[in-house]
């Protein structure tokens, strides 16, 4: 009996020392770009945003475009179920949908969009000279494709989207075929840091 609980108090102390469990999602942690938007963002209501203002919040930064045939409305969707996963803690978290598309994707076009998926949801817009420079920032890709019917055109866009901690710092990249369970884990490890 005396060597079973040595054993177990044993395991339960190294348990305790061991280091924490890696992201199941890409660690961006430490990364030195996409940091901060080169100039405000204004939101759905026209106010201006900045990452900075979301400081206490855990944040998921997705770039899109409102006439996004799949992976867009994927993803939204996605991130709406993580959200409701979180139960009370969701109100720690912000989605914020970026446009790649500020032609076709007006203020209030974005927040017809995003609200849909989830009231607390804010969509981005910036002018084209700002949208380049925030792209380069991110490291986000963009490209243009006509194509027939009535959309015009689609865009071929980086499908990923970056997390940020509750102090505003980057530390995620989820990719488009994330789970939702996988990532609940990771934002409520986020959500549990000082």
């Amino acid at each position: 009996m005396k060597h079973l609980l040595l054993w177990v108090a044993l395991c339960w102390g190294l348990t305790a020392c061991s280091p924490p469990q890696p992201f199941h999602h890409t660690d961006l942690s430490g990364a030195t770009f996409a940091a901060e938007f080169p100039r405000a963002l204004a939101d759905q209501g026209g106010q201006p945003r900045r990452l900075a203002d979301f400081r206490g919040r855990v944040v998921i930064l997705f770039f899109g475009y409102t006439s996004c045939p799949d992976i867009c409305p994927t993803a939204l969707a996605r991130f709406a179920a993580v959200r409701e996963a979180l139960g009370e803690e969701r109100q720690r978290l912000q989605v914020l949908f970026v446009t790649l598309d500020p032609e076709r994707d007006s203020p209030a076009r974005l927040g017809e969009y995003v609200t849909w998926f989830d009231p607390s949801f804010l969509g981005l817009w910036s002018d084209r000279e700002t949208l380049a420079r925030t792209v380069a920032e991110f490291r986000i890709t963009a490209v243009r494709q006509e194509v027939g019917g009535g959309l015009g055109y689609t865009l071929d866009h980086t499908a990923g989207a970056y997390v940020y901690d509750l102090r505003g710092r980057l530390r995620l990249l989820i990719p488009d075929n994330a789970q939702v369970p996988a990532v609940v884990a990771d934002l409520r490890r986020l959500l549990r840091e000082d």
